[in-house]
């Protein structure tokens, strides 16, 4: 018996073998041959906004060096999770990317009960692309020039500091909740719809305080007309070096920056991921490139696609603690 098996063992080993060879070949074919027809890179907010600025300035360079149209498709709608459910569900062929966002990869996971996506499981990370930090602005009345003088007013004085937003659960808000807790605080949000009337209200004295983008406040810190206190960043921005961080200012390990990076879907082949890592970061570092996107208040990173996972993963942590903490509900 021993002696009829072990050929038919043997037959079957080599028949194996062969398959797999096979399979890999065909893998390392479709690799090869990357891309084979024009790549969609879905935005999954409306044109015109930070996340539409990156893809599109990235996907001129990505169609150069990839030789193949990189066509920009913004797929708006549910804070970012129509879009995002798009990719998660993609053929992983590397045809289909995405522009991630810390609203719909960061936050939503704490915020919403149920993703039709899961961000650890259904995306591969290729690079972590940017980081945008807000800027703590008060309007001049509110008697504080530092974060510590705006805590020891806020405890001497307390529910009488108020904060806008953007909206409920945008990271303006999140960041005056995660002050709010590491600071033992409690400033009340006044939440609205959109920056731009949020600012209106600011520099009229309406609110106190705001956690801003600094291309919606800088004007008005140039002309006298806000205080800026810190930046929520880890790092202090080169737009406004002189202002120091949060966590200089006796909170470390704060960070409350908006970030963005660009996933495929799980199961993308690590030749393709590496692909798009090595001509993304080789894009941010043309000078030209560079110039435009700091200019409108990006601080570049580029990552590997493991760190950036691991990046994403602890974004998901903090911010679910920090929605938990505060209540925080979805509208």
């Amino acid at each position: 018996m021993p002696t009829i098996a072990r050929p038919r063992a043997e037959r079957l080993l080599r028949a194996i073998a062969l398959c797999l060879l096979g399979a890999a070949a065909v893998a390392t074919a479709e690799e090869t041959a990357y891309p084979s027809r024009p790549v969609r890179f879905i935005v999954p907010f409306a044109p015109g906004g930070s996340t539409d600025t990156l893809a599109r300035t990235l996907a001129i360079r990505l169609t150069d060096a990839l030789g193949q149209q990189v066509v920009v498709d913004n797929r708006s709608g549910g804070n970012g999770n129509i879009g995002t459910d798009i990719v998660a569900h993609a053929v992983p062929d590397g045809h289909t990317i995405l522009l991630g966002y810390i609203a719909n990869l960061g936050i939503g996971p704490g915020l919403y009960a149920k993703l039709p996506f899961d961000p650890l499981k259904d995306f591969a990370p290729v690079t972590q692309l940017a980081v945008s930090p807000n800027i703590l602005v008060a309007h001049p009345s509110l008697p504080v020039k530092s974060v510590r003088e705006l805590v020891a007013y806020a405890k001497a004085n307390p529910q009488k500091v108020n904060y806008a937003s953007a909206a409920v659960a945008s990271l303006g808000h999140l960041a005056g909740e995660l002050l709010n807790s590491s600071a033992g605080i409690h400033m009340q949000h006044v939440p609205y719809k959109g920056s731009g009337q949020a600012v209106i209200d600011l520099l009229a004295g309406q609110v106190q305080i705001m956690f801003s983008g600094m291309s919606s406040v800088m004007t008005h810190i140039k002309a006298g007309k806000l205080r800026p206190l810190a930046v929520t960043g880890a790092q202090r921005s080169p737009a406004t070096p002189e202002v120091p961080t949060i966590a200089e200012s006796g909170y470390p390990g704060f960070e409350a920056s908006a970030w963005y990076g660009v996933l495929a879907p799980a199961g993308t082949s690590k030749a393709i991921v590496m692909r798009l890592n090595g001509e993304l970061l080789h894009a941010l570092k043309m000078p030209e490139v560079k110039d435009r996107l700091e200019n409108v208040g990006f601080d570049l990173v580029g990552s590997s696609p493991e760190a950036f996972g691991a990046y994403m993963k602890s974004e998901i942590d903090k911010w679910a603690r920090v929605v938990k903490a505060s209540g925080v509900k979805a509208e």
